[in-house]
């Protein structure tokens, strides 16, 4: 499992605000060919995730930002990547309150590295299985959007999109039909400092209209709710 695990390069997100659980994870993990990213805060996990596109999170409650629910939250509004909770909590309140949340897996501190990594290994399986089985492709009159593949086409031919375009594009196309407030918007792409400007919206949805919009001017997929964020429809 472990060469099997070196040649996939499965990338973690660790969140946790203890230095030595983080470094313990780390080495760890690395040893064992995972791709690994870190961040001992709510909100560095946040912007970590949009940023890395992690296979799987592992995720502590105690943060001393935002609480480890609300970051559950906040990444289960765009996606279903596993999320392992890793807690010194031991209430069986806690554990029902973070699966329902939509966590995938509960660890308690402390836990024995083996059982953890086993735990982690299913969770990639899982969320690689649930990744196949969904169609990773959606169609519009104008262009179609390639999850999978992180790509654009629009008559035949890709589209090039910067890594902030897709970023946006990705975000509101995952939330299909529901409105994506700015800020989220922006605290998802540019990271919590942004969740004001709402300036960088603006300049770039009108290049992604220019884009993919059969008439920019009048879109008929990347829609505007005035003052409160934006949709995407097929």
């Amino acid at each position: 499992m472990a060469d099997e695990v070196r040649e996939a390069k499965v990338r973690v997100l660790v969140v946790d605000d203890e230095p030595q659980i983080l470094r313990a994870l780390r080495i760890n993990l690395n040893a064992r060919g995972f791709d690994v990213t870190t961040a001992s805060s709510g909100a560095g996990a946040l912007t970590a995730a949009g940023q890395t596109n992690p296979q799987v999170i592992v995720l502590d409650l105690g943060l001393p930002d935002i609480d480890g629910f609300t970051v559950l939250a906040g990444l289960r509004g765009w996606t279903n990547v596993p999320v392992i909770v890793l807690s010194a909590r031991t209430d069986s309140s806690d554990k029902v309150q973070a699966l329902d949340a939509g966590a995938d897996d509960y660890v308690t501190k402390p836990f024995g590295m083996e059982e953890f990594l086993a735990r982690l290994r299913a969770a990639v399986r899982r969320g690689s299985v649930a990744t196949e089985s969904s169609e990773p492709v959606v169609e519009t009159d104008a262009f179609t959007v390639d999850l999978r593949a992180k790509q654009v086409i629009r008559a035949g031919h890709p589209v090039h999109l910067t890594p902030t375009e897709w970023g946006v594009l990705e975000l509101l196309v995952r939330n299909e039909g529901k409105l994506v407030g700015q800020r989220d918007i922006l605290t998802h792409v540019w990271g919590p400092s942004y969740g004001t400007q709402s300036n960088y919206l603006r300049v770039y949805l009108a290049s992604l209209r220019r884009k993919l919009e059969i008439d920019p001017t009048t879109p008929r997929h990347l829609l505007t709710e005035a003052g409160m964020g934006y949709r995407f429809v097929r």
